[in-house]
């Protein structure tokens, strides 16, 4: 488990590799990252500068209370609704990002898909697929950003149970949206994306987490973005594959690498019926 958790962090890492190659792409991905990070951090600050107004609103109860309750009170509502605002951001971030670099992030995802090898769909998702999905990652992301506003609340452990359920919530979500691309464009049904994931759920999930600190890291989600694409399409040609395609996990240009509890590849079938060496 937990050596599939850290190989999630690796994907990412592959997908930062392989702009060693092709920078070009990195520069192009960059654009529409820069452009929803610029609009998320102007509607957080502005969220910051009429928070301690709202906050006083929705609580008239404390009015009456000692000043010094009620000021401990009301900054710790702020700090938790700051909190959870910034978890919905994350989520928000990514959205935003796919729907207006939709034809920037499509081209990433071909490259990738040329270079891994084998059969490439001729079409991505299409833009309003990728934008029905933006929504409902939207949705899912207001319900993680309420669960840890809630236990933000707790006293002592709130603060931090909060933080660490809010990261590990919300890569999961952005692991599964950004794999989306490769799954809508094959035509895979839902309930099929979802035992693909199954099957290798704490490798997805430790690319999730990964992308998601990289995010939390000041500048660093424009920085992230274009990787994590192109990471979430090794990671999605690996479950694809059955985790042992050619290049599926060894990342673009590399060699082909089962990993840790992969299944072995398919033996070649030989005309006795006797099942062939392996092919390592």
């Amino acid at each position: 488990m937990v050596k599939e958790f850290a190989a999630g962090f690796g994907v990412l890492a592959k997908g930062f590799g392989y702009f060693r190659r092709e920078p070009g792409y990195l520069v192009l991905g960059l654009v529409p990252a820069a452009i929803a990070f610029v609009l998320l951090v102007a509607a957080l600050i502005g969220l910051g500068l009429a928070l301690p107004g709202l906050v006083d609103w929705a609580t008239p109860f404390a009015d009456g209370w000692q000043e010094a309750w009620r000021n401990l009170f009301r900054i710790s509502v702020s700090v938790v609704a700051f909190g959870a605002a910034a978890v919905l951001s994350a989520i928000a971030f990514t959205a935003i990002t796919l729907v207006i670099g939709d034809p920037f992030y499509e081209q990433i995802w071909r490259a990738v898909e040329e270079d891994l090898g084998g059969d490439v769909p001729e079409t991505g998702s299409g833009f309003w697929r990728t934008v029905v999905d933006a929504l409902e990652l939207i949705a899912l992301g207001i319900l993680v950003a309420i669960a840890a506003a809630l236990l933000g609340l707790i006293p002592v452990v709130g603060g931090v149970v909060g933080a660490v359920l809010g990261v590990v919530l919300t890569g999961n979500l952005l692991a599964r949206e950004l794999m989306t691309r490769a799954f809508e464009s094959r035509g895979i049904p839902s309930a099929e994306r979802r035992a693909l994931i199954r099957s290798q759920r704490w490798r997805v999930l430790g690319f999730g987490v990964a992308t998601q600190l990289c995010f939390l890291v000041p500048l660093g989600a424009i920085a992230t973005m274009p990787a994590a694409v192109a990471g979430a399409t090794v990671l999605a040609r690996r479950l694809l594959d059955g985790a042992s395609g050619p290049g599926a996990d060894a990342g673009p240009g590399a060699a082909p690498d089962a990993g840790p509890g992969a299944a072995p590849p398919p033996a070649p079938a030989a005309d006795s019926g006797t099942p062939g060496p392996s092919a390592g």
